[in-house]
């Protein structure tokens, strides 16, 4: 029994003296893996080593990114030829053939077999593939091995090696795929949050008609930029300017045509005081950008004057603009046109009576009528028509607080699905 035991621990010491040098590269494949970032320098590092432990002296490593049909080389050595990418149907290919197949393909010195230049004598190409949380192997890779320096084939345990360090290596490519596309969201976010400040500062101050006019407005977009904006212009010692319009989408595509219209109209506006002109130039201003981007505008332009007691207005679409009197019930300014893009036909004007110091004009998107609450029943308009005729005589930046308190008190946690602007101005 004695003797057994000691046999038995002196085969297990032979073994592990044999075996030291695939241990020992296991830890340092570990090691390099748990210290490298860059996915390109640890490939190089992973290659170099295993070729040395089984006696290659030519090998690649291929990764396939998802969605591709080609295996990309990302470390080489032993050729000063830099290699192409491989096809995955390459019915020639070792490396192909191992990734499709997904298992290993191992050819010795003597085998006739044709492939693309690559073999030098024993050929070894190993699948790279990565295990995720639902237990089901993806194929990210393959390896590939040559030019051994002995003659020999390569061994079970040389495969059973190369096996466990592609296993590696493929947890160190998936790694680095979750890593890139970490940056890539924070560097996203962070455009996002820029373009929302820009966007922001875009909107004019509340101020820029006073003390004329006073006014107040507020925009919410639902993706940080959206489509939702107003415009205030001082057009005379009498006449001040007013718009809404809400782009038929939001996210970046409509914040461009936005940031557009908004230029466009700031030009507009200081060469004519008719509404319908003004939107008839920016309708020919936007008209490529709106074909190309199949977007279309609802939008409302009207020119308060306080010496003539008038607001002269152009609708093209927009639905929810109201002239609001202390005593009576606000009275809709309906469209008079289609939304801007949709007809080439030059908008119109209208007139109504105003009176100054009393009469309030409100203006908002249809963000604010179409909020949610939890039960998923929509704000609607004469919500927000009640909370404006309550505070009539309030200033006009308190209006605008009291709309979006009883928004907030309407959607409770809920996030918008829509752009919110609500602009209130009395003149």
């Amino acid at each position: 029994m004695k003797r057994d035991l000691e046999t038995e621990i002196e085969n297990a010491a032979r073994e592990l003296a044999e075996r030291y040098e695939e241990i020992n590269l296991l830890y340092t494949i570990s090691d390099i893996l748990g210290r490298t970032v860059s996915l390109d320098k640890a490939a190089e590092i992973i290659l170099r080593e295993v070729s040395e432990t089984v006696g290659a002296r030519r090998g690649a490593i291929y990764v396939c990114e998802s969605g591709s049909d080609m295996l990309d080389p990302i470390a080489t050595i032993g050729t000063t030829v830099g290699l192409t990418s491989i096809a995955l149907s390459d019915p020639l290919n070792l490396a192909a053939r191992a990734f499709r197949g997904r298992h290993a393909v191992v050819i010795a010195p003597e085998d006739s077999v044709v492939d693309d230049g690559f073999r030098t004598g024993a050929v070894m190409a190993v699948p790279i593939m990565w295990t995720g949380e639902n237990g089901r192997p993806e194929l990210l890779g393959a390896v590939s091995l040559t030019n051994r320096a002995t003659s020999a084939a390569f061994s079970a345990g040389d495969v059973k090696l190369v096996v466990a360090i592609a296993t590696q290596i493929g947890s160190a490519i998936q790694n680095a795929r979750l890593v890139r596309e970490s940056v890539e969201q924070q560097r996203l976010l962070q455009e996002v949050r820029l373009a929302h400040d820009l966007q922001m500062k875009l909107l004019p101050n509340a101020d820029v008609v006073a003390p004329q006019a006073e006014a107040a407005a507020r925009v919410v977009p639902a993706e940080s930029v959206g489509g939702d904006f107003y415009h205030l212009f001082r057009l005379t010692s009498s006449a001040t300017g007013v718009m809404i319009g809400d782009v038929s989408s939001h996210g970046y595509r409509a914040a461009l045509i936005m940031a557009l219209a908004m230029s466009a109209a700031a030009i507009h506006a200081q060469s004519t005081l008719d509404p319908g002109a003004m939107l008839h130039a920016l309708q020919y201003s936007l008209r490529d950008e709106l074909s190309n981007t199949e977007m279309f505008i609802t939008l409302f332009y009207g020119v308060l004057d306080r010496d003539s007691g008038t607001l002269q207005y152009a609708n093209a679409g927009h639905p929810y603009v109201f002239s609001c009197h202390p005593d009576g019930e606000p009275e809709r300014l309906g469209a008079i046109d289609p939304p801007l893009g949709l007809s080439d036909h030059p908008p119109g004007s209208r007139t109504v009576k105003w009176a100054p110091g009393a009469d309030l004009l409100v203006l908002f998107t249809d963000g604010i009528t179409d909020a949610l609450n939890e039960a998923g029943q929509p704000m609607g308009e004469r919500r927000v028509l009640d909370a404006i005729k309550q505070n009539a005589t309030e200033p006009a930046s308190v209006i605008v607080d009291r709309v979006f308190g009883a928004l907030s008190a309407h959607t409770g946690d809920i996030a918008p699905r829509d752009d919110l602007t609500l602009v209130v101005i009395r003149s």
